[in-house]
């Protein structure tokens, strides 16, 4: 009998300039751009996981719901990228200890280490040191 649970197919990102947000995170995750039609653009599929960007006309107007978190060997070299990309740190969540950056159009997500570590029953953690990592503002 076949699974009859549906997978994740694609994730998107409802964005004002699907170019710009397709070429902050392809670079960021190494995925080429590898379609575009009408208001999309699409990464290279990897995985069985696609990811796309969708233009909308009205603008991000509170905090993400969703977000991702990318695992990193060195979570602080990977804030450089992404800031070289055109992120930035997001001030406000160093007393939760987690690596939170934004998009170019202010989409959250966190980088978190690759190996695992803990957090507290308040969902706090200390796996990042605030000297090395000083926060961005938005």
């Amino acid at each position: 009998m076949a699974d009859a649970h549906p997978n994740i197919s694609d994730l998107i990102i409802d964005c004002a300039d699907p170019e710009r947000l397709a070429s902050f995170w392809g670079g960021l995750l190494g995925r080429p751009i590898a379609r575009r039609k009408g208001p999309y653009v699409w990464l290279k599929r990897e995985n069985g996981l696609g990811m796309g960007f969708q233009q909308v006309a009205e603008p991000k107007a509170s905090k993400n719901r969703v977000y991702f978190d990318l695992a990193s060997q060195d979570p602080a070299a990977e804030q450089r990228r992404v800031e070289s990309l055109g992120g930035q740190r997001l001030k406000g969540y160093e007393t939760g200890g987690f690596l939170v950056m934004a998009d170019p159009e202010g989409n959250e997500f966190c980088i978190i280490p690759k190996d695992p570590f803990e957090f507290d029953d308040e969902g706090r953690t200390s796996y990042l040191s605030n000297q090395d990592l000083p926060p961005k503002r938005l």
